[in-house]
Parts: structure tokens; C-alpha cells; sequence
């Protein structure tokens, strides 16, 4: 059986069905040719999603404005159902007359609280993950469930300097002893220095250690908020990322920048919609996506550590973008948005600019 290329993946698409499918037929058909083709519309259909996420974040201040007690909730399905050699993980085993479904969860995936643990020192913390099985066949998207985690906590942590009434920036410096974390974060305040802000336009500032082990990288955004309509344009975005000793700079500028402006479609428009029946956004024409002329402009800054250990670095920046964002739209506009996408209709929801 030859499989031929497709288009590229994020995680987890429809190939291993479409495998399975075409054995299948070549059982079924013996000593006879085979070939096996999905749509676009079948892909979309029937490929498994990244799971949905739900945070509820609760924390104490003291008087001086320090973080004293910090509790997580999160809710999720799983993110990774590859097969694996597990029959059950395949569309088609799903389908049978007598269908191989997947065996519930005895344990919760550490992918759902994948940085639901902050890298801040807070005295008093609690995490606390619930799986829950979702209406949708998910699995694996990048950076699991990091990106919503880091969305969550790092938009939290601007709520919470807002309280404390407190510099964003110097907030999350007070609340860091990893000298490496501080530097990402001290990187970016100054790349953006001589920058500008005009009407109707906000910074917004997000940091993660990918997974609290890999690398460390902080995202700046700039945005522009129409109050008018709720429009949300990302102008610009300047991260600032130490993945240990830099092996190809080119490299690694490369992904961080394709994930930053991933994260920002992902953040501001994606949504797949489905309704009691099936998965609605099958054809790319109208699904919501970033087309050329919204991508921001994006600059990266490495901080190499030559005598340090390489760290991965290919999911740093998703979740620290996300927060950026949404950050930003506050900075630009005050109106705090929790669920992602970003999209104008939310905006304009909420009355009070």
C-alpha cells in the first residue's frame, strides 16, 4: 500500500482512517487494485478536532498586591486519540455494526492541564482537572492543552495586576524567581519601546514555559479595536524566545513566527461549527481563517544560552500569543473577552467600552 502526500498537520488529521479504510477494501477485494480517496469535505467531516476547554481561575491578593492563593479548574476531553494499534482509535472500527469504541478514561490525560500549573512562585496553589467527554471525536492539536491553559492563566494574570494596580510587566517580574522567565519577558518591554500607540489601539503581554520544562517565550501584541463595529486587526507582534543553545537561529525564528501567526487566526477568527447531526465547516471558502492581508507583521528576538541545554521550542508560542491578544483587545478597548475566538460579535456584545 502506497499513501500519497497530503496537506500538512497540526496534530492529528484523517490519514490513519483513510490507511485503514483503504485495507479494508483491499480485504474485501482481494488480488485487486485499490485506491482510496477522501474529500475535502470528507476530511472535514469525520477527522478528529482539538478538544474544547473550559477554565475557571480564582485567586487572593494581599495587601502589597501579591498573588497568595491561586486555585485551577479545568475541564476537557482528551487531546490524543491516535491509534496507536488500538482498533478503536479508527473511524471505521467506530462505524461497525458493533462498534469498537473507545474505552472512557480511567485517568486525566496530563495534555488537559499541559501549563495549567503557573511558573510563578505563589505560595498556595491548586489544580484540579475534570475530563469530560465532549460531543465532538477529538485529538491531537498543537500544543494540546497549552494553548487554552496559557490563554487562560496569562489573561488572568493581567486581571489581576489590573486589581493590584500594577504595570503588567512588573507584575509577572514580582511573581518570577527563574531568571530565564524574567529575561523573555524584560526582552520584550524593550523591543517595544519606541513603539507608539494610536487610537483605538492596545499592547497586550503573554508568557509561558512550554510545558514549564521546554522553552521560554514571551509574546508581545499590538492591536487595533474599531468601537464602532468591534473589529479586531493584530497590527504587529514581537516575541521574545530562550530555547538553550540556539543550533539554527533561522530556525528557530521560523517557527516561533509561524506559530505566533497561527496562534493569532486560531485566536481572533477559527471556530469549527457542528450542529446535533455532524461537523458544519467543511469547505475551506468559508471557514474562518487569516487570509494574506491580516497576517501582523511579527519580529522575534532569541536569547541563546550557549553553555544551556537545546529546549523544545515547536509549541512555545501558541499560548503565549492567545493571551497577547486578548490582553491587548482589553489595553485597546476594556472589554475583557474569556472565550476564544475573539470575534467582532462578542465585542459588540459587551456594552461598556
Amino acid at each position: 500500500m502506497k499513501a500519497v502526500p497530503g496537506s500538512g498537520c497540526y496534530g492529528h488529521n484523517g490519514a490513519d482512517d483513510v490507511a485503514a479504510d483503504a485495507a479494508l477494501l483491499a480485504r474485501a477485494y482481494p488480488g485487486r487494485h485499490v485506491r482510496l480517496q477522501w474529500s475535502r469535505d470528507d476530511e472535514h467531516a469525520w477527522e478528529p478536532y482539538g478538544s474544547a476547554m473550559l477554565m475557571q481561575l480564582d485567586a487572593r491578593l494581599d495587601s502589597e498586591g501579591r498573588i497568595t492563593h491561586w486555585q485551577n479548574n479545568i475541564w476537557s476531553d482528551t487531546h490524543s486519540t491516535r491509534p496507536g494499534g488500538k482498533p478503536e482509535s479508527l473511524l471505521a472500527a467506530r462505524l461497525l455494526a458493533q462498534p469498537a469504541l473507545p474505552t472512557p478514561a480511567t485517568e486525566v490525560s496530563s495534555a488537559i492541564y499541559r501549563n495549567g500549573e503557573p511558573l510563578y512562585a505563589i505560595p498556595n496553589q491548586r489544580l484540579d482537572a475534570h475530563y469530560v467527554q465532549g460531543p465532538l471525536r477529538v485529538s491531537a492539536l498543537r500544543g494540546l492543552g497549552a494553548f487554552g491553559n496559557v490563554f487562560a492563566l496569562e489573561s488572568f494574570m493581567d486581571e489581576l495586576a489590573l486589581q493590584a494596580k500594577q504595570d503588567p510587566w512588573e507584575f509577572r517580574l514580582r511573581h518570577l524567581t527563574d531568571e530565564r522567565a524574567k529575561a523573555v519577558i524584560q526582552r520584550t518591554r524593550e523591543m517595544i519601546k519606541n513603539e507608539k500607540l494610536g487610537p483605538g489601539e492596545g499592547f497586550g503581554l503573554g508568557f509561558a514555559q512550554y510545558k514549564n520544562q521546554a522553552a521560554y517565550c514571551a509574546v508581545v501584541a499590538k492591536v487595533h479595536v474599531a468601537e464602532e463595529m468591534g473589529t479586531i486587526r493584530a497590527l504587529h507582534l514581537w516575541a521574545a524566545i530562550d530555547a538553550g543553545e540556539t543550533i539554527n537561529p533561522d530556525g528557530l525564528k521560523n517557527q516561533t513566527e509561524g506559530g505566533m501567526i497561527q496562534a493569532s487566526s486560531w485566536t481572533l477568527k477559527e471556530e469549527v461549527l457542528f450542529n446535533e447531526q455532524h461537523v458544519t465547516s467543511r469547505q475551506w471558502e468559508t471557514y474562518p481563517i487569516f487570509r494574506f492581508d491580516e497576517v501582523p507583521a511579527v519580529t522575534v528576538s532569541i536569547i541563546d544560552r550557549p553553555t544551556k541545554k537545546p529546549l523544545g521550542a515547536g509549541e512555545a508560542a501558541q499560548g503565549p500569543t492567545a493571551a497577547a491578544l486578548a490582553n491587548a483587545v482589553f489595553q485597546a478597548c476594556g472589554k475583557r473577552i474569556r472565550s476564544l475566538p475573539i470575534r467582532p460579535e462578542k465585542l459588540v456584545q459587551i456594552k461598556e467600552f
